[in-house]
């Protein structure tokens, strides 16, 4: 279950994921994991305590200059969700929305800085670019402060509840059980999650007044909560062959394990399980929530069908949600095909005993979206 071929190279100079934390929510992810970090980890554990605490001190500046305009910003029209499991085509998919001029995203730097970008993204993206990463840890997909990026990393740095707590200590117990469904949240909890998902996507919306596109792969199975918040939100959900999801997921928290951990990873079964459990988590979820959203705010699409004619099913997309400007769109994504033709994902292999297991637990979901059982 290993990557056919080299993956991309490890960027010494990048920074981890924990640096762009507030202070005070880092301290009780350490607190809660008993401060086990790492030999090998702990100069991330050092450096990410004082970059921190300078994250707190810039989110009080930040809170005194533009509180209070974040807090009368309205989202400019409803948001569209990107919805899938992860290693499904969500980040090509959502790539490709955003090149729509109409369209933002919350950036790399802004969901990894999020508590005061609004002040430093001119100093990180001007002396500091060279700390960004030119290519993701999981995958040859390029990266950067500028590109779309998924809100959850900036929820998680937030201290909101949220399964990317659990990167920091792979091999503890999960720090927000429940988290990736909402369903572990109490009342007072939730409340919190949504407050703080509502604010940090106004301060993005007051920094660039266009239509917001998200994606996250936990709002996946968050749907009941989004409709909540955003009633007329669209989705557009993508699903991809569970043969090829299982290796890739694994190696997608293998690779942010080994990246991101203030601990080394050292049980596999875990991360297999985790992948094997929270699979069944994101679409028992959403199949509970596709009745409740109203007709012409969902469309469902396979990324076969996109990265075989990406033109026709992006049109799809566009009508079926309503989006409208699909031929002004066009030739800005004509241009971004021809740049990136040639590019090649990432192939796993995958062993006998994965694949009957596979067959075994997800069977229903793999003949739900037309694919053949193996």
């Amino acid at each position: 279950m290993t990557p056919a071929g080299t993956g991309p190279k490890r960027d010494p100079w990048s920074p981890r994921m924990w640096e762009g934390s507030d202070y005070p929510p880092y301290l009780r992810l350490l607190a809660r994991n008993r401060f086990a970090v790492g030999p090998r980890q702990a100069y991330i554990a050092l450096i990410a305590s004082v970059v921190t605490v300078g994250n707190m001190v810039l989110r009080w500046f930040q809170e005194g200059l533009h509180g209070a305009a974040v807090r009368r910003t309205e989202l400019v029209g409803p948001p569209v969700f990107v919805i899938g499991h992860w290693r499904t085509g969500t980040t090509l998919l959502h790539e490709l929305l955003c090149l729509d001029g109409r369209h933002t995203s919350p950036t790399f730097l802004q969901c990894f800085a999020p508590t005061h970008f609004l002040l430093s993204e001119r100093f990180l993206k001007g002396p500091l670019k060279f700390l960004a990463p030119d290519k993701r840890p999981m995958d040859n997909m390029a990266a950067g402060w500028d590109r779309p990026q998924e809100d959850e990393f900036a929820l998680c740095l937030l201290g909101l509840p949220s399964p990317y707590a659990d990167i920091a200590f792979p091999n503890r117990p999960g720090v927000y059980p429940g988290s990736l469904d909402l369903s572990g949240l109490t009342p007072g909890q939730l409340a919190v999650w949504k407050r703080g998902l509502v604010r940090f996507l106004k301060a993005v919306t007051y920094h660039d007044r266009r239509r917001l596109v998200l994606k996250s792969p936990p709002h996946t199975a968050r749907v009941k909560v989004l409709l909540d918040l955003f009633p007329d939100a669209r989705f557009v959900h993508i699903v991809r062959d569970p043969y090829v999801v299982f290796p890739s997921t694994v190696n997608l928290w293998t690779a942010l394990g080994r990246k991101h951990g203030l601990q080394t990873p050292s049980n596999p079964e875990r991360v297999r399980e985790k992948v094997f459990a929270e699979f069944r988590t994101v679409y028992d979820r959403l199949e509970e929530a596709k009745p409740l959203i109203p007709a012409g705010q969902f469309h469902e699409l396979h990324y076969e069908a996109l990265v075989k004619d990406t033109a026709g099913e992006m049109g799809r997309v566009y009508e079926a949600l309503g989006l409208g400007g699909y031929d002004a769109f066009k030739p800005r994504l004509d241009e971004y095909l021809a740049a990136t033709r040639g590019y090649e994902a990432n192939k796993y292999t995958l062993s006998d005993a994965d694949r009957d297991e596979v067959t075994r637990r997800w069977g229903d979901v793999i003949r739900r979206y037309g694919y053949e059982l193996r």
